[in-house]
């Protein structure tokens, strides 16, 4: 069974501009880098400040969803069932979301900051300690998780309410394009620029991860980390995606992910009982007061005088201020709203098919509340043990990320944890790398499953994209991750950075787009309270 047709337009023009991405940074990789370091710079010294009003405005639309009287809309009608269970549905949400990042991320990140602090603090200071256990529930909490929902909304509404078989950004934006634009040109751009930004953004999430995975199994083998090793770690990856594929989505990516919920469990509980429990909870606490209190702050927060003095600077040596050095938000802040900017479109997709029969505030819920609690839990028990050793002089973290070593550092982490109680550094490891691949694998199914719908003409509510058809955009999901980090070389964080920052922005257009049409629907279909002129058929029960 070869599954429904794609659509040769969307398919091919998304593969040529793909390429036109890829083979230049693997063919040369030195002037690669250069460009991408100069988009990296232009887009954020100059539309920074864009990416900053964008996620806090997304925020602010969601209360609006949810506390308004559109909150109780049930995807696919009043009578829906949902399809998953609660747990099944969340863990799908959140696995597919954050995939392995997390777990590279939620260990180190505070280490960057505790080097390199905000604000003007003094580097390793004791402000600076704890403003590192704070920014990364910032950059992981409700407005990242916003970013990720906004999109969610208009495409589940489309396809579940209106019934319309696709699942397209292009689509949802119809409200405001028309069904004319949306089903020509316009609409085949828009699709090609969210497959180009998936890609971009899914490109950065393996691109972290499979450092990570490699420096774990050099260490369980005695292996050096190279970058064929690399190499190995993604084919591994597409071994578990090939079971997941043949599966399908109930038994595919939903058994992996509800595996990936009993390991994340395990590895966080042994870390809480056996680590350095009271500091975890003390620090977390700290850490959730400063965010309350500098929420706002943080938000805006652009650094314009220290942008000035570079400015200065560069122009004092005769460079251009695109060359010159970067401010904290320009780095970190701006880099990750962009990252979960390009991310927002296929979790939108993705999170649209397998939430049938739930409400506009289950959703907002579950994905602003549930998805920053579930990365909270990650930072404040990994990454606090982490900076817990550095402190207490087990471990120097600071300076084996700034040797580039944040993989190994990670690794290390992990082992130490397990040596606490036992010789339980080894086992501990290798449950950690097995979550890492289900965690990668996860993200690449999810993504090569979306990327397939988008490219297929029409799916049915009971039909998936074609097996071939999800296979392939795995295989270039894997090589833009490999030419990315192959262009990067020792700084390839700078170059995944580039990736995600540059080819979110035309998304963010995009999605401004699909928001404005989403309401223009629910202001038609729900003139007042408790009326409505549509009538859906109530939907199966529930799958489990």
């Amino acid at each position: 069974m070869q599954g429904p047709k794609i659509d040769k337009v969307i398919f091919w023009v998304a593969l040529i501009v793909i390429l036109c991405f890829s083979v230049p940074l693997v063919l040369f990789p030195a002037e690669g880098r250069v460009v991408l370091n100069k988009a990296l710079g232009w887009t954020t010294k100059t539309l920074g400040w864009g990416y900053l009003w964008f996620t806090i405005g997304a925020f602010g639309v969601l209360l609006y969803y949810a506390l308004g009287k559109f909150g109780n809309v049930r995807f696919g009608g009043p009578d829906a069932r949902p399809e998953f269970s609660l747990p099944s549905w969340v863990a799908m949400l959140f696995c597919a979301g954050i995939g392995a990042s997390v777990m590279y991320w939620g260990t180190i990140e505070w280490a960057y900051y505790y080097s390199g602090p905000p604000f003007g603090i003094e580097p390793k200071s004791r402000e600076a300690t704890e403003w590192a256990a704070t920014y990364g529930l910032f950059h992981w909490g409700f407005t990242a998780w916003a970013v990720y929902c906004i999109p969610t909304l208009p495409l589940a509404y489309l396809y579940w309410n209106r019934k319309r078989p696709v699942l397209r950004l292009s689509a949802a934006c119809a409200g405001v394009i028309g069904e004319r634009a949306a089903r020509g040109i316009p609409g085949k751009i828009i699709d090609v620029l969210f497959m180009f930004g998936l890609i971009g953004g899914v490109g950065t999430s393996i691109g972290l991860g499979t450092p990570m995975l490699s420096a774990g199994l050099a260490e369980l083998f005695g292996l050096e980390r190279t970058f064929m090793l690399d190499v190995l770690v993604i084919a591994i990856w597409g071994a578990i995606f090939g079971f997941s594929v043949y599966s399908g989505l109930q038994k595919g990516i939903k058994v992996l992910s509800d595996i990936n919920l009993w390991l994340i469990v395990f590895v966080l509980a042994f870390t809480f009982l056996f680590g350095p429990t009271i500091f975890i909870l003390d620090t977390f606490t700290n850490s959730v007061g400063l965010l309350i209190q500098n929420f706002v702050e943080m938000s805006f927060y652009v650094d314009p005088i220290s942008k000035g003095e570079h400015f200065i600077a560069a122009a004092a040596e005769g460079k251009s201020y695109v060359d010159s050095g970067g401010t904290f938000p320009e780095w970190w802040t701006i880099f990750y709203w962009a990252w979960w900017i390009a991310y927002a479109p296929f979790m939108g997709l993705f999170v649209a098919r397998i939430s049938r029969g739930r409400t506009i505030r289950e959703l907002i819920a579950a994905e602003i509340v549930g998805g920053s609690l579930g990365c909270w839990v990650f930072f404040a028990i990994l990454g606090n043990t982490s900076m817990f050793f550095q402190l207490e002089g087990t471990l120097d973290m600071s300076a084996m990320v700034a040797d580039g070593q944040a993989p190994e550092a990670i690794i290390a982490t992990i082992v130490a944890i397990g040596d606490r109680v036992l010789p339980f550094g080894v086992p501990l490891l290798i449950v950690f790398v097995v979550l890492a691949f289900i965690f990668g694998a996860t993200t690449m199914d999810s993504s090569a499953y979306t990327l397939s719908s988008v490219a297929t003409e029409e799916q049915t509510e009971s039909s998936e994209p074609a097996r071939w058809h999800r296979f392939f955009w795995a295989i270039a999901l894997a090589a833009v991750s490999l030419s990315l980090m192959f262009a990067g070389g020792k700084d390839s964080l700078k170059a995944l950075q580039a990736a995600s920052v540059v080819v979110a922005l035309p998304l963010m257009v995009v999605l401004v787009i699909m928001t404005a049409s989403f309401m223009k629907w629910l202001k038609e279909d729900y003139p007042a309270a408790g009326e409505t002129r549509i009538s859906v058929a109530s939907s199966p029960p529930r799958r489990d």
